[in-house]
Order: structure tokens, then C-alpha cells, then sequence
């Protein structure tokens, strides 16, 4: 049967997701690439023709079938004929939960599906790098790939306060993320000065440390980690305040040893978002970084001697956009999908 992978939505993570795997689809061993637009709108015909030009297939819904001819697009599918005959669905809408129960539990077709970081519930946490021991095949048809920050405090944890055999050394891991107030494609949602989040979780503070807490679930572990936002009226990059307070000492050296040892890790001495942002435009895929972080060596420090303290930055969706790669080869090539993700490993840079 041919691998076929269906994407819904051509946003932030769709659109750069449906790039990826269109230019590499012969290296992953993907057959065919469809993908899903909503709504016909004339200032995104350009990105639309686009994604075709490069191998994929376009769906609309079958009332819009006609709309999206008007605008010169010629779609190939119906929406609900694309998810039946995919492999493998990956919802990148804030809807995961509802074409959850819509369209996918009853569609026997697809090996599995995934959604992205908000859409809490739909199906096992996971992150690339973090617990991919825990995935279940047959049992886990739907994935929930956790989102960029979620990404970004657990490899600090997994690479910072864990062994490789999986002991903890976590006393309290508590992180302020500072999230930008939209992407440069985007023109809603922009804040005019800094707006602080609501500690809506007794436990975690904000869904963040909430987030990574149920990936680790998945391990066995319970962490114990707290978590702040605050919105900044910036487009370029999330940024996170990090302490971790372990059962023993650590010097800054040996916290940089471990952070070298982890592929994808990247270090920096750059010390603004502008600059890690530029480096991504300018050697990413789509401008996207794959590292799970970037963390800049000079910010990070000891306190009272087993107590890290630092800052680092949250590639755009690129640590998510990896995820949803590793999950859908997962799915495709149970015998084996590592080497075929060699092709990207190019954009896992260790220093930026």
C-alpha cells in the first residue's frame, strides 16, 4: 500500500510541516502528500499554488470545491476522501479535538493521527527525543505532539536533571516563559506592551509545566515543575527563564557537557532573539530551527550550588515540527524510521 500523509491546515506548523515532508518525501519513503485548506481566500493563493507546485495534493470541502476553482486552484480531494485514504493524518488547526470526534475515531483508514500542542487530550503526549520509549504501537492511534515551550522545558529537564537510565534528580524545576505575541506571518493577536497570564493550575501555574508534566507521565515520573507566562510585544522567538534545583551539586561546566551531549541542543553566544531568529531564517528549513532549544551559554549560572538558573530561546515550532516527522515515520516504518530521518538532521544544529 502507498504511504500516503494527510495534512490539515496550512498555518505556522502546517505550512513549513507540508514543505518538509514535499522535499523530502523520497528520503522519508512518503508516496504522496495531500493537504487540507479550509477557506479560499485570494492573499493565500500564492503559498496554496505553491505547496502544490512542490508534490502535494490539495482537499477542500465539498461546498467550497467550486470557490477554490474560481480563485484558479484546482483541488484534487474532498476532505473526507483525503483522511480516508491517508496513512497517516496530522491536524495542525486549533480543532483537534473536535475533527477528533467529527471525522477521525470512526475513519478506519489512517494508522494513526496526530495533533499539535494545544489540543491537549487528543492522544499521548509526545516529544522527539523525550519518550519515544513510551509509544505503543496499536495502542496509540492518536498522538498529541506537545507544543514548542512544552518541547523546550522538557529536554531542559531530560537533559539537565536526569540520567540516561531515567533517574530524576528534580527537586523543583520552576520556568518563566516569555511568549511572543504572535508569528511574523501573522497579523491578529498582537499585544502593544506586555501582557502577564493568569496562574489558572494549582499545581503547574500555567498549561506549560502542565504539559510537560503529563509527557513525563508517560515515563513513570512526577515531576515536580511550575511554570509563569507572560505575553511580550515581540514576533521573533518565545524565551524561557529556567531554575532547576537538583538533589546534588553541578557546576556550570558539567551542565554545559551534558547540554553538548545532546544533539538536540543547540548552544549560542547570542544573546537576543534577533540574532537566533536571523541565524534560522538564514540556515533553517522555512526559517525553522529543529533544536528543541537554543540556550546561551553565558546566561546559564549556579546557585547555592545545585540550583541552574539560565535562559533560553524556543525555536519557532521547528522542535514540533521534528516531533511531528519522527511520529508519522513511526506510524509508517515500524521496523526502523531513524536513518530516514537523516536527511534534517542538518537543521538539528548544536550551535547557532
Amino acid at each position: 500500500m502507498a504511504n500516503i500523509v494527510h495534512v490539515k491546515g496550512t498555518g505556522t506548523i502546517g505550512e513549513p510541516l507540508i514543505g518538509l515532508l514535499d522535499d523530502h518525501s523520497e528520503a522519508f519513503g512518503i508516496d504522496e502528500i495531500t493537504f487540507h485548506k479550509r477557506t479560499p481566500l485570494l492573499h493565500e493563493r500564492g503559498k496554496i499554488s505553491d505547496l502544490i507546485r512542490r508534490g502535494a495534493s490539495l482537499a477542500v470541502d465539498e461546498a467550497r470545491w467550486s470557490d477554490f476553482e474560481a480563485m484558479g486552484l484546482t483541488p484534487k480531494f474532498k476532505a473526507h476522501e483525503a483522511i480516508e485514504r491517508a496513512s497517516v493524518v496530522i491536524d495542525c488547526t486549533p480543532a483537534g479535538n473536535a475533527n477528533k470526534e467529527k471525522y477521525y475515531e470512526d475513519s478506519p483508514g489512517p494508522l494513526g493521527f496526530l495533533a499539535q500542542g494545544s489540543e491537549f487530550g487528543f492522544g499521548k503526549p509526545y516529544a522527539r527525543g523525550i519518550n519515544d520509549s513510551a509509544l505503543v504501537r496499536d495502542d496509540d492511534r492518536f498522538i498529541q505532539v506537545v507544543s514548542c515551550n512544552t518541547h523546550n522545558i522538557s529536554s531542559l529537564v531530560k537533559t539537565l536533571a536526569m540520567e540516561t537510565d531515567g533517574t530524576s534528580h528534580l527537586v523543583a524545576g520552576r520556568f518563566l516563559c516569555m511568549r511572543r505575541a504572535n508569528d511574523i506571518s501573522q497579523d491578529d493577536s498582537f499585544v502593544p506592551s506586555p501582557t502577564a497570564g493568569a496562574h489558572d493550575d494549582e499545581r503547574f501555574g500555567t498549561h506549560h509545566a502542565r504539559d510537560a508534566h503529563e509527557l513525563f507521565t508517560t515515563l513513570g515520573h512526577d515531576l515536580p515543575v511550575w511554570s509563569s507566562a507572560i505575553k511580550l510585544p515581540t514576533q521573533y522567538m518565545h524565551s524561557i527563564w529556567f531554575s532547576l534545583e537538583l538533589d546534588h551539586d553541578m557546576t556550570v561546566e558539567e551542565a554545559i557537557e551534558r547540554l553538548q551531549a545532546n544533539t538536540r541542543v543547540a548552544l549560542t553566544y547570542k544573546r537576543s532573539a534577533n540574532q537566533i531568529f536571523s541565524f534560522g531564517r538564514d540556515h533553517g528549513f522555512y526559517g525553522r530551527i529543529l533544536s528543541q532549544t537554543v540556550i546561551p551559554i553565558e546566561t546559564l549560572a549556579v546557585r547555592n550550588g545545585n540550583e541552574l538558573v539560565g535562559f533560553c530561546f524556543t525555536p519557532q515550532d521547528g522542535n514540533a515540527l521534528l516531533s511531528s516527522l519522527t511520529a508519522t515515520l513511526w506510524y509508517l516504518y515500524p521496523d526502523g524510521f531513524e536513518d530516514r530521518i537523516d536527511s534534517v538532521r542538518k537543521y538539528l544544529f548544536q550551535e547557532v
